[in-house]
């Protein structure tokens, strides 16, 4: 916790009203009344005069927009003062352990690191070279593998299973940038929570949240290398074949099914029960119970019209060379 003006100090802003205690830092959608958002893109101007953030950075022409109760922190850089603000909201990283919190009938190897307030449940297997952070909570009947590493606050549920080498938790890649281009880091204070039921492939990434959580719902399979960036939510019995990747804020419903080395953009969503074929880049959203291929992604009926028309025009093209 800090004063508003502590933290309005430090980002290099000027503001004068109440002083209030700010807890974080959260979307226009989700801020409380004890935290700070920004604003800096006209598609979110709803969630600008409905958020109960305690005050918001934005710039100065569209300031009126904001509820009486919201303070408005006046810049024209609100993405960068968020960037700056998120450092000091950030969990101190360290070495310092405890003693897990641990039920009964579990097998951990001597080798596991834990570091402050880590719980693990019933029955929970943890082999050699695994690192479990601050405030870590594992599900009864969950195995992980060798040097499997999850960051602090990452949850994992039950009866999942971990193989080796994956990362759970990690920073999401986001990074401001200032006029003269340099990149400023915006300290992801999210976390990552794998539900029940989850079987996460070799070597994967899941990485944790800006804000809020990063989720992979219950029941879902991930092959090997295999990359879930910042504020994803991955629906509950998704399959995804090794090398897919999705961009931050992508979500998609249940039961996806993603071919191998195919990828999504960021800040979109993928319906229920939809197949993406393997190398397939999807650009935008997808409407669920179809079945799309290529890049860009379409319909993959129509797909495989266009590339009988490409070889037909191929061929009428050789034939006249000839």
């Amino acid at each position: 916790m800090m004063k508003l003006s502590e933290l309005s100090e430090k980002i290099g802003i000027t503001w004068s009203g109440e002083d209030v205690e700010i807890s974080g830092l959260h979307t226009l959608q989700e801020a409380t009344s004890t935290e700070v958002s920004f604003f800096n893109d006209k598609k979110y101007l709803k969630d600008l005069s409905s958020t109960k953030a305690a005050a918001v950075l934005v710039a100065k022409e569209f300031a009126h927009y904001l509820p009486d109760s919201t303070i408005a922190l006046i810049t024209d850089e609100p993405y960068l003062k968020v960037a700056l603000a998120s450092k000091y909201f950030a969990h101190p990283i360290g070495t310092a352990t405890e003693s897990p919190k641990v039920g009964s009938g579990c097998d951990i190897d001597p080798s596991v690191s834990f570091g402050k307030g880590v719980v693990i449940g019933d029955n929970v297997t943890l082999m050699a070279g695994v690192y479990l952070g601050d405030n870590v909570q594992i599900g009864s009947g969950t195995l992980i593998y060798p040097n499997v590493t999850l960051y602090h606050h990452t949850i994992v549920g039950e009866s999942c299973i971990i193989h080796a080498g994956t990362v759970l938790g990690s920073d999401g890649y986001g990074f401001a940038h200032t006029r003269s281009g340099e990149h400023v880091k915006i300290y992801q204070n999210g976390n990552t929570l794998i539900e029940d039921n989850v079987e996460i492939g070799a070597n994967c990434v899941v990485d944790r949240a800006v804000f809020g959580t990063t989720y992979v719902r219950k029941g879902t399979k991930l092959d090997n290398l295999i990359q879930i960036a910042h504020n994803c939510d991955v629906g509950a019995h998704t399959l995804m074949a090794s090398q897919v990747g999705l961009a931050g804020s992508t979500t998609t419903g249940r039961n996806v099914v993603m071919g191998g080395q195919s990828g999504t953009a960021g800040h979109l969503h993928i319906g229920d029960f939809v197949t993406i074929a393997g190398k397939s880049g999807v650009t935008k959203s997808l409407e669920g119970g179809k079945t799309y291929a290529g890049f860009p992604a379409i319909e993959h009926k129509l797909w495989l019209k266009l590339q009988a028309k490409i070889a037909m025009l191929i061929k009428k093209k050789a034939k006249k060379l000839k």
